[in-house]
């Protein structure tokens, strides 16, 4: 999968700037509007938030285990319900964060997490960690199903019979391109270059292809209980958020300012430069070489 290396270099980069964009436990992942774009990004998450905790049947007292807990969002939300949250990231920067805010946060691959760490849970809540659960190496030597069905059996552990978990995850789509096809050196207007953008903000990462493989890896130990398309949805929230990334503030700017010599000396940096003026994600959304999907499972 994605190292932590790879994963600091994705978010605790940008760990002071999000915070100062998106807030102390800003969620950075797709929001759920239902079609309803007149919300603000925090009412639309807020209710991807009520919604996660529904469909896990969390109430007072549920301990709750979040993968991939980014600055805490769920974790903040279901903590104002009565859960007993605990989240694990491979970002330090977010892991402080979220200490910081109060939280029970740690580094940890939450792939490798088993009873013995830190007992069973009544739910388990994966926001966008799937993401980089899969690296292209991984993919290219076929291993991409093993990893994924490997992950679920060790899920199997951590939940009671009945018991719950909830993901969500971007995926490829019906126009996604062979791998060999994608480029940095392709047309800045071409799938094949958006795609290439896309694996050097987020390195060491391969999508599932859609929501059947995780689904089919899922099996033998989950049953799906529903299935959504968040695509609309994460376009709105990738128009939003850039909107706050933009927004002045002095603090902010001397950050971004700060890192003009790791763009000068470091070629994945400044591979990342075209980012600030066009979302790969974005772009891969609005052509379908990308999905997004919201997934709950019940183990059996």
């Amino acid at each position: 999968m994605a190292s932590q290396n790879d994963l600091e270099f994705t978010y605790s980069t940008i760990d002071q700037i999000f915070r100062l964009s998106v807030g102390q436990t800003g969620d950075y992942s797709g929001a759920m509007y239902n079609g309803n774009f007149k919300l603000t990004l925090e009412e639309a998450q807020r209710q991807k938030h009520r919604f996660i905790a529904e469909s896990l049947g969390i109430t007072k007292g549920t301990k709750v285990l979040d993968m991939g807990c980014g600055w805490g969002p769920f974790l903040t939300y279901i903590k104002g319900q009565g859960a007993i949250g605990r989240g694990v990231t491979l970002s330090s920067a977010q892991a402080a964060a979220c200490v910081q805010n109060g939280l029970t946060v740690e580094v940890k691959d939450c792939r490798l997490i088993t009873p013995a760490d830190y007992g069973t849970f009544d739910a388990v809540s994966c926001i966008g960690g799937m993401e980089h659960f899969c690296s292209i190496e991984q993919y290219k030597a076929g291993q991409q199903d093993a990893v994924y069905a490997d992950f679920f059996k060790n899920l199997y552990n951590l939940l009671p019979v009945g018991g719950r978990f909830y993901m969500q995850t971007m995926v490829f789509s019906k126009n996604m391109l062979p791998l060999e096809e994608i480029s940095l050196e392709a047309p800045k207007d071409s799938d094949s270059y958006s795609l290439a953008l896309m694996i050097a903000q987020f390195p060491g990462s391969w999508l599932p292809y859609g929501p059947e493989q995780v689904i089919r890896n899922a099996a033998p130990h989950f049953k799906l209980i529903s299935q959504s398309s968040g695509r609309f949805d994460y376009i709105e929230t990738i128009g939003q958020w850039r909107k706050r990334f933009r927004a002045f503030n002095l603090k902010k700017y001397a950050l971004y300012a700060s890192l003009l010599p790791r763009f000068l000396t470091n070629k994945a940096m400044r591979d990342l430069i075209a980012v600030f003026r066009v979302s790969p994600n974005r772009v891969c959304f609005e052509r379908e070489t990308m999905d997004h999907y919201r997934l709950v499972f019940e183990k059996v």
